[in-house]
């Protein structure tokens, strides 16, 4: 069971791709486990045969747990992980020579419903079976509100005579998911441990537009650049020239990182995930936009890879498409900050002596006061609103 972030203990196995005997490629996903973020692929880390399997769909183990075992050609494995030995996974019957493993005579099908973390939780605690519940999210995956419908629809409603509690404002709760106990436990820390100050900027973002708008007209279908690319290869370059926030504080240390490593907050149904973009300031733009899109569509789908969770750096925060104005982010710990980003709004400016409208994006900076002072962030930004107000650098490396 592999640590998918530092504060992760412990993980789900959700499905096995492959069965004991079949071969598998170095990087081929060979099953999904389930963490607080979400469920998440898991790939071979060796080309082989997966020889014995240890532990079974639907079993929570810790971190370490051996799952299972690739061996080579001819290798046999014939123990159980000492580690899992006082509590053994269900008995995996070994393969015959020259046949496919597959499930008994008359056993159900194995196929996973798709359905949220959430969902699932709230359907277990409900006895709601999911294969009787239609998905109303992507690719008919079932979402919290497709069980309270059905809940609604078969629980008939109280009568007049009588709650058994007193009536008040609350109109339902529902229990935490997996994800959001671990956004709240998460944030919680950081606004009590933390302490937090902010610094606000304004840009114009006139020349970014323009720029955007050339390039976008040559790039192929489906390869545009969004704002949010550019804001995040202005993050990158601008961090390289500032280390200091791209930093941890770690008990009593400053630990300055030396890969600058984008996470860039993705809203699901279920809560936040934010994937990582490594390496973000030795990226061109036109890679930094083909990995943001792939790692948001992972996100989104769900299907996260092991890899794309873990060892941000810094985090960018974006609701401008949102329609929002502008905000202040918690910080993820442990970085030391965040950049929070509204939307892009026409708005009155002074030039000279005249007054124009141009198209303004505001942005907060949130940081660790024990990591960076004040000019420090200062500094940061007026480097960062430079760039992106002159952002024909950006294509330079």
């Amino acid at each position: 069971m592999p640590s998918l972030g530092f504060d992760m203990t412990e993980g789900t196995l959700v499905a096995w791709h492959k069965r004991p005997g079949d071969p598998v490629e170095k990087g081929q996903v060979i099953a999904e486990i389930e963490m607080a973020k979400g469920i998440v692929e898991i790939e071979a880390p060796a080309a082989g045969l997966l020889s014995s399997i240890f532990v079974q769909p639907s079993q929570t183990v810790p971190v370490g747990t051996v799952l299972a075992v690739i061996a080579a050609p001819g290798e046999t494995i014939s123990a159980t992980p000492k580690q899992q030995q006082a509590a053994p996974a269900l008995p995996q019957p070994p393969p015959t020579p020259g046949t496919t493993p597959g499930p008994e005579p008359g056993s159900p099908p194995t196929t996973r419903v798709k359905a949220s973390p959430l969902a699932r939780k709230l359907a277990a605690e409900a006895g709601v079976p999911l294969a009787q519940v239609s998905g109303s999210g992507p690719g008919g995956r079932i979402l919290e509100r497709d069980i309270r419908h059905r809940l609604s629809a078969v629980t008939p409603r109280p009568g007049p005579t009588a709650p058994t509690v007193p009536a008040g404002p609350i109109a339902g709760a529902a229990p935490l998911s997996p994800m959001r106990q671990t956004i709240a436990r998460r944030m919680t820390e950081s606004k009590t441990t933390v302490p937090h100050f902010y610094v606000t900027i304004e840009v114009n973002m006139t020349e970014a537009l323009r720029l955007r708008a050339q390039l976008n007209a040559v790039a192929p279908e489906g390869e545009g650049i969004s704002i949010n690319d550019l804001v995040l290869a202005t993050t990158a370059r601008s961090l390289a020239r500032f280390p200091a926030l791209n930093a941890s504080y770690r008990e009593g240390t400053i630990v300055r990182h030396g890969h600058i490593n984008l996470g860039i907050a993705v809203a699901l149904e279920d809560g936040l995930v934010t994937p990582v973009l490594r390496d973000a300031d030795q990226k061109p733009l036109k890679v930094i936009a083909q990995e943001t899109k792939r790692l948001a569509e992972r996100a989104r789908g769900n299907k996260p890879r092991a890899d794309d969770l873990t060892a941000s750096t810094f985090t960018v925060s974006n609701l401008g498409m949102f329609g929002v104005d502008d905000f202040l982010a918690i910080i993820n710990p442990p970085e030391a900050a965040i950049l929070a980003v509204g939307a892009v709004i026409p708005r009155p400016v002074a030039v000279g002596d005249a007054v124009r409208v141009a198209p303004l994006l505001k942005v907060a900076l949130s940081v660790d006061h024990r990591v960076a002072n004040g000019a420090e962030a200062a500094r940061f930004l007026q480097a960062w609103k430079q760039l992106l107000e002159n952002p024909m650098n950006l294509l330079l490396l």
